[in-house]
């Protein structure tokens, strides 16, 4: 079966995932079309296929053992110089991202790894474009706001195109999503 590129991620959902996928692209960055909006979990990695039902198990007993949690999005940040990405910042749900990114690639699993960077839960609306593009990025989306209960996540394979597609869905065990910390305004991006 040869090797494949894998990632985990939680996906942003609907209405806000295209809204921000959509953003992206009028950023200017070509790759948009071919990322769903994400935040991730486990980054690009490279397994045996023959790997996978492994993988699969492995992430099915992480999220049979998972609960869901609040997740909200507010404002922007961005990694540059060291890296040319402007993202809209995870606000709440960061420290369970954190935990699941660390179970995910556990040193006793079938995907354990190293990170090239230390680990920060984001989602990325820009990446690799000049730098007028990612500052209108950065500005655009600096009051932008979503949130949603996370009840999961999924494992992706990026093909030859170099479109990610997903393979499947991981639901948490549980169904009792915490109660929010308080209201925010769903997926907007307030005008100034």
């Amino acid at each position: 079966m040869g090797t494949v590129t894998i990632g985990v991620s939680i996906a942003v959902p609907e209405p806000h995932g295209s809204l921000l996928q959509q953003l992206r692209t009028g950023f200017g960055d070509a790759a948009a079309h071919g990322i769903p909006t994400h935040v991730t979990l486990l980054p690009p990695t490279e397994v045996d296929g023959a790997s996978l039902p492994a993988v699969e198990a492995h992430l099915t007993e992480l999220a049979g053992n998972g609960r869901p949690f609040p997740m909200r999005l507010s404002g922007t940040g961005t990694f540059r110089p060291l890296s040319p990405v402007v993202y809209v910042r995870v606000e709440e749900g960061a420290e369970a991202c954190t935990w699941l990114q660390k179970q995910v690639r556990d040193a006793s699993g079938p995907i354990a790894r190293e990170l090239q960077f230390p680990y920060h839960p984001h989602v990325t609306v820009a990446h690799g474009i000049d730098d007028e593009a990612m500052d209108r990025a950065f500005e655009e989306l600096a009051d932008y706001e979503a949130e949603w209960p996370c009840t999961g996540f999924a494992l992706y394979e990026q093909g030859a195109d170099g479109v990610w597609r997903k393979l499947r869905e991981f639901p948490f065990g549980s169904s009792v999503v915490p109660p929010q910390a308080g209201h925010v305004e769903r997926g907007t991006i307030p005008s100034r």
